[in-house]
């Protein structure tokens, strides 16, 4: 009996999880939020319909670190120190220096407030300096921030991630050096460095090996994930066993030698990883919030609304003056940089995790160290995402227009369109997973982004700030069709327009691909992507044409003939571009306006 609720309670959480990614997806939400609320709906905070240690007893401290040991991993494989390197100071001073005066900040008001320990002050602290790709994200899509703000945010987010962590990780081993029987200052100091040396050691050494495994191909690709998987859990475990509580340094070093290892092909591994991630995260979160014990946390009342204020108005804005100071930035920009920094998985999962660990080394207020990140967490994303927007627009940092157009497709056809349209002013990035694609596409300086463009990857790093349109001329139909239905609610179908790919497009054709609801067809139904190419290819070339008085879009037409293609209108001013549709027709031009077309050659007539 115990058995088949354990197995019931397993799959609701499952379902109930994915559930909640959905929504959050179709409510341009962090996932975090709403998988938080309802764990805690579910659980002793409320109903208490979900009792983790009932139903997991004994698993349910392995089955935590272990998913908590993949998050983690994942994370750090995202930290090419490169990226830092080549980042601006302010945003490397706001991943080191700043993250420094966020931590200390923290500790301090946490424990001049709550009077925590020292050193669980500390570990808080270290907890909840992350602001993760995954909530600040939909946030700038909602938020639509001028570029520059959003790349701050957008980049901090993505390396402070792993930082965060590995921080958090050793705060965490310092707090257990000196509660296993250190007796003085030499002894902590002992233990703790010895906990480094193993995990550092064991990771670097396992990170080496896989990335050894993979670039001599010893293994078949089907293999590559299970293998990586099994050996994260087994370097977890051996150095928890060789050292106690390395486990998580170890794995995390593991990442980062990975994403730093020179022709190393970690992309399949990383996309496996994500989803991975995603599938226990909607789990872990359910579990971990259900567990919470708001008691001891109503006990401090007030007091921890103080402590989100202070690390909302106080800590946030510290770390935004440090890191700016002498920099380009202005009064505006860095206000609303001081408002927005929401927190999110690595806090919670972190959290949970090692309050599990403190309570069972006598550490009794552990249980409101998390009881106070989830509070910072679901303040953070509530608060921000309900302020920002309406600060944003009365501090005047909000992107006017959405000029920009994102491409599927890095082909000829799609270079050739981009290299006009950034001439006018619509910055156009391309996506391809096809590598000789996009490098033909940067030696013309055109933005790209390498990968698929509906990859998890994709929705935490492609920067669609600025962008308004998608035009899909990718030669994979299904990849257009993808695209199309995974941005709809980002551009809106009035907004998308896909390429034909049917060379002869008829009404009863039951291969065919209905486009109702979707997107739009790009230019006209009867222009495909082999007319395009074939034009280019024999000597078309794509011209821009102003219409005057004299000469209007009917002689545009009359010299031209059947030899153009109209593609696209600019408006007087330049800020509008009018994609040509069956709808959206050359006629409706008027004097002033430009006209972009692919006239071609007279001998294709």
């Amino acid at each position: 009996m115990m058995t088949e609720n354990l197995m019931l309670a397993i799959a609701v959480i499952g379902i109930l999880g994915s559930l909640a990614q959905w929504l959050a997806w179709w409510l341009k939400l962090p996932s975090i939020l709403l998988l938080l609320l309802l764990g805690i709906v579910l659980g002793k905070p409320v109903t208490g319909i979900i009792d983790p240690d009932l139903l997991f007893g004994d698993l349910l401290f392995p089955m935590v670190s272990l998913a908590v040991s993949v998050i983690l991993f994942e994370g750090a494989l995202t930290l090419n120190f490169s990226q830092i390197r080549g980042l601006e100071s302010v945003v490397r001073r706001m991943v080191t220096v700043g993250m420094l005066v966020t931590w200390l900040t923290i500790a301090l008001a946490t424990h001049w407030l709550l009077d925590l320990p020292w050193l669980l002050s500390l570990l808080f602290g270290s907890l909840v300096v992350v602001t993760g790709p995954t909530v600040i994200v939909p946030m700038l899509r909602i938020l639509k921030l001028n570029k520059k703000v959003s790349n701050v945010l957008r980049w901090e987010g993505i390396v402070i991630d792993p930082l965060g962590a590995l921080l958090a990780v050793l705060v965490f081993n310092f707090i257990v050096s000196s509660q296993d029987g250190a007796a003085g200052l030499l002894d902590v100091a002992m233990d703790f460095g010895w906990i480094m040396l193993v995990g550092g050691l064991l990771g670097a050494v396992a990170g080496a090996f896989m990335g050894l495994v993979l670039r001599r191909h010893w293994l078949p690709e089907y293999l590559h994930n299970v293998f990586t998987l099994t050996l994260v859990f087994a370097v977890f475990a051996v150095s928890d066993l060789l050292a106690h509580e390395s486990g998580l340094l170890a794995v995390t070093v593991m990442g980062m030698w990975l994403a730093n290892s020179k022709n190393t092909p970690i992309e399949d591994i990383l996309n496996f990883k994500e989803s991975l991630t995603v599938l226990l995260i909607s789990g872990l979160f359910i579990i971990l919030a259900a567990r919470l014990d708001l008691e001891q946390f109503l006990q401090i009342g007030w007091l921890s609304i103080v402590l989100f204020l202070v690390i909302q108005f106080v800590a946030r804005p510290l770390k935004i003056f440090v890191s700016t100071w002498g920099s380009d930035l202005t009064l505006k920009e860095k206000v609303i940089l001081s408002w927005i920094a929401p927190r999110g998985i690595v806090a919670a999962a972190v959290s949970a995790l090692f309050a599990l660990k403190l309570e069972q080394q006598g550490y009794a207020e552990a249980s409101l160290m998390v009881s106070l990140t989830f509070m910072v967490i679901i303040g953070t994303v509530v608060f921000q995402s309900a302020t920002a927007g309406f600060l944003a627009k009365k501090l005047g940092v909000s992107s006017a227009e959405s000029k920009g157009i994102l491409m599927v497709g890095s082909n000829p056809v799609a270079v050739a369109i981009a290299e006009v349209l950034n001439k006018h002013g619509f910055d156009c990035l391309l996506t391809d997973s096809h590598w000789r694609y996009i490098k033909d596409a940067r030696m013309k300086d055109i933005k790209t982004y390498y990968g698929n463009v509906v990859s998890e990857h994709a929705d935490h790093h492609l920067d669609l700030i600025g962008i308004g349109k998608l035009m899909a001329v990718s030669m994979n139909t299904d990849l257009n069709l993808l695209a199309a239905a995974r941005y709809k609610n980002e551009f809106g179908v009035a907004h998308m327009f896909l390429l034909s790919n049917d060379e002869k497009p008829k009404e009863d054709n039951k291969h065919a691909i209905s486009l109702e609801g979707k997107a739009r067809h790009l230019f006209s139904k009867e222009v495909t992507y082999a007319k395009l190419a074939s034009a280019l290819a024999q000597g078309g070339q794509i011209k821009t044409t102003l219409l005057t008085e004299e000469f209007g879009h009917e002689a545009y037409l009359a010299k031209h003939g059947k030899n153009v293609i109209p593609m696209f209108g600019i408006s007087p001013d330049g800020k509008t571009l009018r994609v040509f549709t069956r709808a959206e027709s050359i006629e409706k031009l008027s004097t002033d306006w430009k006209i972009i077309g692919l006239i071609r050659q007279q001998e294709e007539e």
